[in-house]
Formats: structure tokens, C-alpha cells, sequence
């Protein structure tokens, strides 16, 4: 997986869901500081109230520190954010909680960007509550795609399936008008590059969900399709195997997903809905970004807040992922630095100049 070397930043999310119990369940587990070094963003009043809240809960030792470049090996590192008094309801909505949510979010980006994070790990905010003069975003990602270096995109991952977006927070009278040949060719293009940067994947297939039922019968539900296949095509000639448009609903009811190694849909629900149906232990990844951000697949689930009851694994799988993901990274860096290099030490000898001039050409075989 990785080794402690890696810093990994994990936001508190909204101080009134699950996102402190789902952290502080996760990090219980002596294994996660021996994996990476975690600093969380937060408040300690919020990590004591929620401590209280978990029955059986082993004691977690936080080492305070005002930096992530302070931060200890081996050990749970806490940097304190948001305001000291803080009023705690779990779930109940309020800007108190909103505003302590993104100012955890803006210090972990700041270190993220300042390289002191090797990757990023968000809790759920409540992006109702989290709207202010400075933070006037539909989600993470949106947040993320402002101050980060890239073009985001959303991806669920899990052993059993990856699911990308077209479209993000958009409403759905919005969506058709937010489609078109080129957004559908760029995204294949970006899904394509992840799967093997990221994911490790070589020549990965990518399944295309239409966008109207039953991919338009022809026309009659809809000519949305007419953009949708020639971007296929389009995406298929420039080297990505990409497939489609199915029909979404037939493509998940008949398992034909496992025959692929990722989904792109066209709006938020048409692949989230079957992604967390099939998958509820999963992880939503930004792909695209020049950094690395995973979160959990939930949200701040304010009706079981405080009560002990969040399910702490699709956070786990969450911090997996940013270790998988940077390591990955890293070994795809290594690898295509200097691909004459490699192909070179493979071969076992070294190439000659005919090798290296076709190399360059496209041409050895």
C-alpha cells in the first residue's frame, strides 16, 4: 500500500453529521498511522463531544500541531481550526457548522498546495450551510477545480466498479443543455488518462451511458444520442476503448458494468444511483486534479448523527484510495519519464539508432 512517509489530510466536514464519528472510528484502528501519517483538520471540541458520543471507542492520543510539515510519524495529528466556542447539535443544520466545515476544508488545501499534504481525504460537508462570501461552490469538487491546477472530474471508484461524470452538481433541467460531442470526447479523454495514472489500468474499456432512456429509440426519446455516439467514435480513433451509448438501465440491471473497467454517465444521479446501490462502502475521487482528493461516498447523514451508528468504511476505503492513488501516480512518473530508458532496460541491451528512430516514430512493434 504505502508507508508512513505519505501525509494524509482529512477534513472534519460539517460539525454537526457523521463526519467526526466516521473519523474518529476510522483512526481508532492503530493500523491507519502505521499506513500513512494522518492530519486531521477540526475541531477538538467537536473531536471530544463525538469521542463521548462512540461506545467502546479506543482512546486516540491527537498530537496538536499548527502545520502539516510538523506533523509526527506514527502518531494522529490534529490541527485545530474553526472557531474554540463551538456550538454542537448533531443533526441540525447551521452556519456555525457550515462555516467550521470549510475553514477545515481551506487550511487542508492550503497545506495540500504548499506540498505539506501528499493527498487529501474530505468529510461531508453540507453545502447549504457552507455558503458564504468566500465559499460560493456547489461541492468539493467545484471547490477544488478553483484552486487547483486541472480539470476535475468526479469519480466513484471500488473494487467492483468505477462510475465518471459528464456533468457534476447540475440540475437536471440543466443537464442536456451541458452535453455536447467535445464535453463527452474531453471526458472519455481525462476518465481514460486516470484509469491508467491513477488506477493502474492498462488500455482501459469505458462503457457511455445515453442520456435519455432506452439511448433515444432512434429519435423518439430524445436526439441527445447524436452527440453522444459520435463522441465514441471520436475518443475510439484517437486510442481511448470506449463503447456505447447503452441504455442505463439494462447496462446495470444485466451486469454488463463487470465487463468494463469504467462507466462514464452523463448526470450525477444516472451514476451514483447503481454506483451506491451496488458499491455502499465506495470512494468519490476527483480525478483530473494536479492533486489527490478522495472522500467517502456518503453524506452528512444528520439523521443518525451522534447516535453512534455511521458506518466508518467507506472512510477507510477513502484514505486507501489516496494512498493507492499517490503510489500509482508516482510509478506511472517513474515509468514515463524517460520511456526510451525503459524500453531500453527491457530489451536487455541497448537499442540501436533504427530501434530508437522508430521508437520515436510510433513504429517498433
Amino acid at each position: 500500500m504505502s508507508d508512513n512517509r505519505l501525509k494524509i489530510g482529512i477534513t472534519q466536514g460539517d460539525t454537526n453529521g457523521i463526519g467526526w464519528e466516521v473519523i474518529l472510528k476510522t483512526l481508532a484502528d492503530s493500523r491507519i498511522a502505521e499506513l500513512c501519517t494522518p492530519v486531521v483538520y477540526g475541531s477538538p471540541a467537536a473531536a471530544g463531544y463525538y469521542r463521548r458520543c462512540i461506545a467502546d471507542l479506543e482512546e486516540i492520543a491527537f498530537n496538536t500541531v499548527s502545520s502539516a510539515r510538523d506533523a509526527r510519524r506514527g502518531r494522529v495529528n490534529l490541527i485545530a481550526c474553526g472557531p474554540q466556542e463551538l456550538r454542537i447539535v448533531p443533526g441540525e443544520p447551521s452556519p456555525e457548522a457550515g462555516r467550521a466545515a470549510v475553514e477545515a476544508l481551506q487550511a487542508a488545501v492550503r497545506d495540500l498546495k504548499e506540498g505539506a499534504l501528499d493527498a487529501l481525504v474530505t468529510g461531508p460537508i453540507d453545502k447549504e450551510t457552507a455558503q458564504a462570501d468566500d465559499f460560493r461552490y456547489t461541492g468539493h469538487t467545484e471547490y477544488l477545480a478553483a484552486e487547483l491546477e486541472g480539470s476535475p472530474m468526479m469519480l466513484m471508484c471500488s473494487d467492483r466498479l468505477r462510475v465518471g461524470l459528464v456533468t457534476t452538481h447540475l440540475p437536471l433541467a440543466e443537464v442536456s443543455a451541458a452535453i455536447s460531442r467535445g464535453k463527452i470526447t474531453e471526458a472519455l479523454d481525462r476518465l481514460a488518462r486516470s484509469l491508467v495514472a491513477d488506477f493502474g489500468v492498462v488500455k482501459p474499456r469505458i462503457a457511455v451511458l445515453a442520456l435519455n432512456p432506452h439511448a433515444g429509440d432512434g429519435g423518439l426519446l430524445g436526439r441527445e444520442e447524436e452527440e453522444t455516439r459520435p463522441a465514441v467514435n471520436d475518443a475510439y480513433a484517437a486510442g481511448v476503448l470506449a463503447f456505447g451509448p447503452f441504455a442505463a438501465d439494462g447496462f446495470f440491471a444485466s451486469g454488463n458494468y463487470a465487463h468494463y473497467d469504467a462507466v462514464l454517465a452523463m448526470y450525477h444521479d444516472q451514476g451514483l444511483a447503481p454506483f451506491k446501490t451496488l458499491t455502499p462502502d465506495g470512494v468519490n475521487y476527483t480525478a483530473g486534479l494536479c492533486k489527490v482528493r478522495t472522500s467517502p461516498d456518503h453524506g452528512v447523514a444528520y439523521d443518525i448523527a451522534g447516535r453512534d451508528k455511521a458506518d466508518p468504511q467507506s472512510m477507510r476505503n477513502a484514505i486507501y484510495a489516496a494512498l493507492d492513488i499517490v503510489e500509482n501516480r508516482r510509478r506511472w512518473a517513474a515509468m514515463s519519464a524517460d520511456p526510451l530508458q525503459h524500453f531500453e532496460r527491457d530489451r536487455g541491451r541497448d537499442a540501436s539508432a533504427k530501434d530508437l528512430s522508430e521508437m520515436r516514430e510510433g513504429r517498433h512493434d
